[in-house]
């Protein structure tokens, strides 16, 4: 009798996980459900369309600290199959790769397409078929201890084993077949979103970087650093989607209405920012201070907060006060920005929540209320930062949940 798997989820985990299970199991019949028409649709838009696979972090420990949730039990199988697996796996498939400065690694091609053919001909090489356009509506225990489907289109299929891999659970229903199988879920919020900060002199500054901020919302004890990008809708770049991720829920809590304080300078501490302006009145008295920006904040950026200082536009420093220079320090480390809302990270969507980390065995992904129910990816309650960690994250749990799926006697 030809042993049968069922794969929920056409994206990267079950994509992963369909390929190591036909590998494992010659002969099964491995098959992947996807309710959309197009598989793999998360890879082809991810990082502009580039697709940023892994990233450069071979220590399993250092890697597993980059995720918000499911830092922990990700370390196993981190040691089990890491970036230099997922490296090794695309670039014997012919994709070759590149690390940028930053770490994050991408095709040679910069295209998300090498990474879409390289999985769409693996698969179909190990003879997974692959059924768009047909998602499962229903899953249970069938008599001999495996599952019975059922499709939209009303036909029901049997397997010995069932891997859910539907992607992030955006919503409580979106993880609806781990109910009905047993499982409860986190309840799921947006993670890696930009922030909405409706001040049009601040918004026509739109495309304007700083290389290093401090970005802090009080309400939520949360704080991070690094670069930071002005767009015509408010804040993003690194700084705004580190603390967009580890703050998901605090932020959720706080219906995205919140004070963002800005420290545009980390590098100085106040003294030392109070020194640097006196020395720059005393060096340059008859200069605009307008005109004369802090290194290395850009140009327009400074005119702007020094505005925003209450220092009038033909200010000349030999006129700026000492009040007038504590106001301008001030606006410098603590900029404090009324957040109104949320944008997701360009068409990307991670979210935060699903199933609850403790029901699965993560050395096989293999659930421990419903043995032979298996999961991978995003509907996990994991999420990782920006730079390639929820790919990573994807592959390793597909690996993992693909090996155990080709264990006989299901």
């Amino acid at each position: 009798m030809v042993s049968r798997r069922i794969i929920v989820g056409g994206g990267a985990a079950g994509f992963f996980a369909a390929i190591a299970c036909a590998e494992s199991l010659p002969g099964a019949e491995v098959l992947i459900f996807e309710k959309s028409p197009q598989f793999l649709a998360k890879v082809r838009i991810s990082g502009g369309g580039r697709c940023n696979v892994t990233h450069a972090c071979e220590d399993p420990l250092e890697l597993s600290r980059h995720y918000p949730r499911g830092s922990q039990a990700l370390i196993g199988p981190f040691r089990r199959f890491g970036p230099a697996d997922t490296i090794s796996w695309f670039e014997r498939r012919g994709v070759l790769l590149k690390t940028e400065a930053d770490g994050r690694i991408f095709p040679r091609s910069d295209s998300s397409q090498s990474v879409v053919d390289c999985l769409m001909t693996a698969a179909r090489e190990h003879g997974v078929r692959l059924v768009a356009n047909r998602g499962v509506t229903k899953a249970s225990r069938n008599a001999s201890g495996g599952f019975r489907v059922t499709l939209a289109n009303g036909e029901e299929l049997e397997s010995g084993r069932l891997l859910l891999a539907l992607g992030g659970c955006r919503t409580p229903a979106a993880g609806g077949l781990a109910a009905l199988l047993g499982h409860t879920l986190v309840p799921p919020v947006p993670s890696l979103f930009t922030f909405q900060v409706a001040q049009p002199a601040l918004n026509q500054l739109a495309g304007i970087a700083v290389e290093d901020a401090e970005v802090s919302v009080a309400e939520a004890r949360l704080k991070g650093r690094g670069p930071l990008l002005l767009t015509h809708t408010g804040l993003s770049g690194p700084a705004i989607l580190r603390l967009s991720a580890w703050g998901a829920r605090a932020l959720h809590e706080l219906d995205y209405t919140f004070g963002l304080r800005v420290n545009w300078l980390p590098q100085f501490s106040s003294d030392a920012l109070a020194a640097e302006i006196q020395a720059m009145q005393a060096g340059q008295p008859a200069r605009l201070v307008s005109a004369t920006p802090l290194k290395p904040l850009p140009a327009r950026l400074w005119n702007h907060l020094v505005g925003a200082a209450g220092l009038a536009e033909g200010t000349r420093w030999a006129e700026a006060s000492r009040t007038a220079r504590h106001r301008l320090v001030q606006q410098l480390v603590q900029t404090v920005l009324p957040v109104t809302g949320k944008s997701l990270n360009k068409e990307e969507f991670v979210t935060c929540g699903g199933v609850r980390l403790n029901e699965v065995d993560f050395k096989t992904m293999e659930s421990r209320i419903t043995p032979g129910l298996h999961f991978a990816g995003e509907l996990l309650d994991i999420d990782g930062l920006t730079g390639g960690f929820n790919f990573q994250a994807a592959w390793t749990t597909g690996w993992i949940a693909g090996q155990a799926l080709a264990k006989v006697g299901g």
